[in-house]
């Protein structure tokens, strides 16, 4: 008798949708095609020399060892010492884990929590890695449709109408990737008053984009809102988005100490723990000068302005203006039903997305891919020069339909 060789843990998810966008079109360039990637959500910049050079000094001092699993004591505080600064949450470092970054923080919570068949709600469009992660620790996504005329936010109502008794989670991504949608607080506590209903209810915030936001103002946090979440809801962030730092791996977990405890317990069995190196260097990016934040922030607030004016003005496209983040989420149904020159039917925001990469070279991830259609992705985290490049190639594009 034979076995699968593989896990079908594994084989009932798929790999990342952007992850393949973006190999495509490396493959495309290595073929000497001339490719606008648009898909990589990843800032363009360095990260800053004051945190390199924190680096430096952990390696020059010997810090290349093993640290507490939960992570650093000095990094935990700077953590809890942020929390409090910026959110007005108040923890202690024995509620704080640090991860290898905010994906496996929300990995490792879910593969800690979830009994096989419990339910996580996912508002749509969400992070394609949410479903498939819920899916490999034997749990079951629930998306629910949030358009985009209620904001791509998920509204009380639509939070009501999706709960059961098998429901575990909420995962709450504010700005969202991929809409850069931002919750107010009001809205947070409107979604608050259903989960008082239904105290079984644990939820995740995912704050990766939380600096990253373009009306001013302070980033209001669930917990600032509706304080009375606190014991049932983790908090996840990271440094990789905010300062430049994604390829360092650090993010980390703020929440209740029985889940604290568990995710230690499940990281001591497999992750363990994060690098000591970069640890040194978050804790550096949090304690010190914050200057580059609102100089990248102010970049990115350029690029949306001018790429979305040039998308709105393409006919057949249009987008709605992010509050956050570092994406464009592009309605294209005025593309659907059209013709490409060589006779083919755009059926799809996929057929949009294939048809943008063949025809100009354009690489952008289909709508689809993040739970709602027809839409495609495009990150604004690169130069003026390439944004403006890409969205004139795109307009050629769409010139050439029929």
């Amino acid at each position: 008798m034979s076995f699968p060789r593989v896990a079908e843990r594994v084989r009932r998810i798929k790999p990342s949708p952007s992850t393949f966008a973006a190999e495509r079109a490396n493959a495309l360039r290595r073929e000497g095609r001339s490719i606008v990637s648009l898909v990589v959500g990843e800032p363009d910049f360095d990260t800053p020399a004051h945190i390199r050079q924190a680096a430096s000094r952990a390696m020059e001092v010997g810090a290349t060892r093993y640290t507490a699993l939960a992570g650093t004591f000095e990094l935990r505080q700077a953590i809890v010492a942020k929390l409090e600064r910026e959110n007005g949450l108040v923890y202690v470092p024995d509620e704080i884990i640090v991860t290898n970054g905010a994906k496996s923080a929300i990995y490792s919570a879910l593969a800690a929590t979830l009994e096989p068949g419990d339910e996580v709600i996912i508002p749509a469009p969400y992070w394609v890695s949410y479903p498939d992660m819920v899916l490999a620790c034997d749990g079951l996504p629930v998306p629910v449709a949030c358009p985009e005329n209620q904001g791509f936010k998920l509204t009380s109502a639509g939070l009501d109408a999706a709960i059961t008794k098998r429901t575990r989670w909420l995962i709450l991504n504010s700005p969202s990737n991929p809409t850069g949608a931002t919750y107010s607080a009001a809205e947070y506590r409107a979604l608050a008053e259903v989960l008082a209903r239904h105290p079984s209810v644990l939820v995740m915030t995912d704050d990766i984009y939380e600096h990253i936001r373009f009306e001013g103002g302070t980033a209001p946090h669930l917990l600032s809102a509706a304080p009375e979440l606190r014991d049932r809801t983790l908090a996840i962030n990271g440094v990789s988005k905010t300062y430049a730092m994604t390829g360092w791996r650090i993010g980390w977990v703020a929440g209740p100490r029985d889940l604290v405890r568990a995710l230690d317990t499940f990281l001591s069995q497999s992750a363990g723990n994060s690098c000591s190196i970069s640890q040194a260097a978050a804790a550096a990016a949090l304690t010190q000068d914050q200057g580059f934040v609102a100089e990248s922030v102010a970049i990115y607030r350029e690029r949306r302005d001018a790429t979305a004016a040039g998308i709105n003005a393409i006919p057949g496209l249009s987008c709605r203006m992010p509050e956050g983040a570092f994406y464009l989420f592009v309605n294209c149904g005025g593309l659907i039903g059209r013709a490409t020159p060589d006779g083919r039917r755009l059926e799809t925001d996929g057929d949009v997305v294939l048809y943008l990469l063949d025809s100009v070279g354009v690489a952008v991830v289909a709508g689809s891919a993040y739970g709602l259609s027809p839409y495609f992705r495009l990150s604004i985290a690169t130069s003026h020069e390439i944004l403006a490049d890409g969205v004139a190639r795109i307009a050629r594009a769409v010139a050439d339909l029929a």
